[in-house]
């Protein structure tokens, strides 16, 4: 089975399935951009050989955590493997994705690029400059390696600066003393500008293809690393749970984004921004188990 068998119809039928799960979440209220979002909206976008698409397509959104696999891999294009794993482990977590807990545990190293200490870390690999010029030239390479429209949401990125965070700052103050970073505060406007990153649906589809297809200007090597740390680590604490009931590499946000990709096939993505206690889309979750299980998508079989 493949993606190619998918139906318009089928998929009409499971969105508005999917639709009732939309009542089941939460909108992120410690974002206020995000807490005044419709959480009854849905959208979804798959590419494979030929597209299909339901829901509330047109409505653009943050990617936030979404983000966090591609930054990954451009660092990745940018300075290589081992580089890259000096910085940033490779091993899941079992604490939420903003925990500083699990940080003090692993000495002040991060355990993967997925949870927020790993993508700020990250973010110390950068040239020294400001986090605007450090988004641009990201946001740049994103677009012309995926053909997107990625732009950034600047309401957004007031919103977030908004907050006194206060968590990713103490992350930041351990990556210094552990010497990973030199810079707090631009570290976290880094950060912040990388997740107010904003786009359709039909954009975080194409961007999966950049991990799920060969493409002529990104090392396979490199999408494999990716594609296996979104799988282990992509969905926080849970990301063991679903590897088993989905079995493809998926990332989430808290804006309600849920991207998985379909290794050789294509990508899937979801968006609907209520979310669970984890962070993870509720209803985007159970469509994306349901088109994994309807149509056998699991690398596991």
């Amino acid at each position: 089975m493949s993606l190619a068998n998918l139906t318009q119809a089928n998929l009409d039928a499971w969105v508005a399935q999917a639709r009732r799960f939309t009542l089941q979440g939460r909108l992120p209220d410690y974002i206020p951009q995000l807490a005044r979002v419709d959480a009854r909206l849905l959208a979804v976008h798959m590419i494979a050989d030929h597209n299909r698409i339901a829901g509330d397509v047109v409505q653009p959104f943050v990617l936030m955590s979404v983000i966090k696999p591609f930054l990954l891999l451009y660092l990745l294009e940018q300075l290589g493997i081992e580089r890259v794993f000096q910085q940033v482990g490779m091993e899941p977590s079992d604490q939420p994705f903003h925990s500083i807990a699990q940080l003090k545990h692993d000495e002040r190293h991060p355990r993967n690029p997925m949870i927020n200490s790993g993508a700020i870390a990250l973010t110390g690999l950068m040239p020294k400059a400001s986090g605007t010029e450090r988004c641009e030239a990201f946001r740049r390479w994103l677009n012309d390696r995926a053909h997107t429209e990625f732009i950034l949401d600047e309401k957004a990125l007031d919103s977030v600066r908004s907050l006194p965070n206060q968590t990713n700052r103490a992350i930041a103050d351990l990556l210094v003393q552990s010497q990973l970073l030199d810079q707090v505060d631009v570290a976290i406007d880094t950060y912040n500008q990388f997740c107010c990153l904003s786009g359709t649906i039909a954009d975080l589809a194409r961007l999966g293809l950049l991990l799920a297809k060969p493409h002529a200007q990104i090392s396979p090597m490199h999408q494999q690393i990716v594609s296996a740390l979104m799988l282990t680590c992509g969905l926080y604490e849970v990301s063991g749970t679903f590897a088993v009931k989905v079995g493809l590499p998926m990332k989430s946000g808290v804006s309600g984004a849920l991207l998985a990709i379909v290794p050789k096939q294509g990508a899937i993505a979801c968006y609907s921004p209520a979310i669970d206690t984890v962070g993870n889309s509720v209803a985007g979750l159970f469509l994306v188990e349901k088109l994994s299980q309807e149509l056998g998508l699991s690398v596991f079989r």
